[in-house]
Order: structure tokens, then sequence, then C-alpha cells
């Protein structure tokens, strides 16, 4: 049975990084090679489209690495994917310059229409790629090692760990709703023109930012999955199956949770880094609550505790959103309801499980 196991994950990792491949190789050249009017043609939106499936299923593969190997069920992932965006929005708003409406060299133009006067401390620095990409890695990871280094250490877990993560993406969602918080208040931060001195709008840029995306889903998906083909994934699996028996055999069963969390922080972070390029915008919505809520249904519909389950899961239900909300705008949220019932009476074990039944 265990052999039998083994083979189907090494067949999954085949596939899922065999069609990673594939996606790098079919779509930018479907879009940039293929003339507009044939059928194998991919349009610039279906490519951004794409990409943010892309990112959505590093975060999916991000959630699945802490809940589905270390049963630590985190209803405030979003949180990290949210500050990943911000710091990567940031870096995108010092780089428009005096192309601004208000055309202020240093300010943005919501400072600008706020009256500010001078550029906050905390801004200084993202004008450097480099620095802001340190920061899309050390805010998330910062937050998820203080949070996480209380929270375990006091032997917080189950459901009331759940509400604290909650709690916590709800706390930043009010706190970057404020104006004078300095981070664009209610609208967030928009109106990009480019990154690293390619236009954003630009079909090659777009498809550089998707190629970019997938061989990063592709590195985390490898990462992840080594992880937990590990001694140290071993001991995270028997801590999610038996906390208490693991701790008495003499494993210091929080830095254990701990690491994993923060590694799962930093995957969000840079998954929110390339989702907001993407997509044009970063706002205090990404904290929501409910955004973190749906991650956990991606993951359960997909299959807990395979990380390619994690992905087929995040777009199985973001292209379900996109087509339902473009019909039926208003039904959405009762049908991702549905879903998540359906999927826990009849798929207890995602889309691959039930894939994995119906193998010989």
């Amino acid at each position: 049975m265990l052999a039998r196991l083994q083979a189907y994950g090494i067949r999954a990792d085949a596939a899922v990084l065999s069609s990673l491949l594939a996606l790098v190789v079919v779509v930018p050249t479907c879009n940039l090679l293929v003339p507009e009017d044939s059928v194998f043609h991919v349009s610039t939106f279906t490519v951004t489209l794409l990409g943010k499936y892309m990112c959505f299923a590093l975060l999916a593969v991000a959630l699945d690495l802490v809940w589905g190997y270390c049963g630590i069920l985190s209803l405030g992932h979003g949180a990290f994917f949210a500050l990943g965006g911000y710091a990567m929005g940031m870096y995108l708003m010092r780089q428009i310059g005096d192309r601004g409406v208000y055309g202020h060299p240093v300010l943005p133009d919501f400072m600008v229409f706020l009256n500010w006067q001078e550029l906050p401390w905390y801004w200084w620095g993202f004008s450097s790629f480099g620095f802001s990409m340190a920061m899309v890695l050390l805010v998330p990871g910062l937050l998820a090692l203080v949070f996480g280094w209380f929270a375990f250490r006091s032997r917080v877990n189950g459901v009331y760990l759940s509400i604290i993560t909650q709690a916590l993406t709800y706390a930043l969602l009010l706190a970057f709703f404020r104006n004078e918080m300095g981070f664009g208040g209610n609208n967030g931060l928009t109106d990009f023109k480019d990154l690293l001195g390619f236009q954003l709008q630009s079909d090659a840029t777009r498809v550089g930012l998707f190629a970019t995306t997938v061989a990063l889903l592709a590195l985390a998906y490898a990462g992840c999955r080594r992880i937990g083909s590990s001694r140290f994934g071993r001991v995270v699996v028997a801590i999610r199956d038996a906390e208490d028996r693991t701790r008495f055999l003499g494993y210091r069963v929080e830095r254990y949770q701990l690491w994993i969390f923060v590694v799962s922080a930093l995957i969000a972070g840079v998954a929110g880094a390339l989702y907001v390029p993407q997509v044009g915008i970063i706002n205090p919505g990404e904290f929501a609550p409910l955004n973190s809520i749906e991650l956990v249904i991606w993951v359960a519909i997909g299959g807990r505790g395979t990380i390619y389950g994690a992905i087929v899961g995040a777009v199985l239900v973001n292209f379900a959103k996109t087509q339902f909300t473009g019909i039926f705008p208003e039904a959405w949220l009762f049908v991702l309801g549905g879903l998540f019932i359906l999927g826990t009476l009849f798929l207890p074990r995602g889309v691959v499980g039930l894939l994995r039944r119906a193998e010989p």
C-alpha cells in the first residue's frame, strides 16, 4: 500500500511539473506568435486571468503546507498574501514618479490628495527593487514568526488558533482602511505604470509575469513536496496526527510548527507580490476574512495534504468563480458553500482523492 502511494505521488509530481512546463511554453507562444484571428491565439486578457489563477494556486500551496501537513488550520493566510502584495504595490507606486495625476516626483497621488507633506519613513527604500523584494519576504515572515512564537509557545491550537488567525487578518483589514496609515486607505494602491522599466500594460510584460508566476509555483511545489517527504516532514505529519504523543517522544513540537508556519507565510507573500502587477491593484479588501475562508475551501475541494490537490482546487474553484460571477454574481457565495458541503460529504479527500480511487 505504501509503495502504491509513493508511486502515485511520483506520477502526480511528474504530471504537475510537466503541466506547468507546458503552460510556460504554450501560453506565451500562443499569445505572442500566433495571429489574433487564429483559433489557437491566447488573448492577453486570458494570459492575465491564468496568471491570477497561478497566484491563487501558489497561495493554496502555502496553506496546504501548513494545514495539510501540520494540521494548522489558518483562517488568516490572506493577511500574508496581502502584505506581500502591498510591498510590491509600494515599489510600483514609487516607480510612477512625476507621471502621476498630480505630478509630484516623490509622493504618490493619494498622499498629495490627502495633503501629506513628506514621504513616511516606512516608504523609504521602496524605490529599490531589491529592497522591495526583501520586504515581500520579511514583512509576512516576521509577522508569522512573532504571531507563531506566541501562539505555539502557549500551545494554542485547533479552533482557537483558527479564530485568532482570523482576528489577525481582520485587525489588519481595519488598520489598512484608515487613510492616516499611509497605504491608500479604502482605494489602496493602483495606477501602476511599469516594473523594472517594462510597461505593465504590454503583452510581453504580461507574458513575462505569467511565466515567472508559473516558474515560482513549480519551484514552491517541488520545495513543499520535498519538505513533506523529508524526515522533518514526517515529524510534522506526526504532529498533525498525534501532537501530544509526538511531544511525549521528545520533539519540540512548537519549533516544527513555527518553522512550517513561517515558510508558509513566505510563500503566501510571494504569491501576493506576483498577484499585484498582474491585476493592477491592491487594497484592504485582500485582508477580508472571507478571502482566507475561500482559500481553505480551495484546498479542501482539491485535496488537503497533497500539495498538487491545492493547485487543482485553486484553479477549479476560481475558474468556476469567474464563470458564475459573470452569469449570476449574486449566487456565487451560495455556489461556493454548496461546493464545500458536497466536497466534504462526498469527496473527503478532494478531487485528487477521487482520481486516485479511479486508478486501477
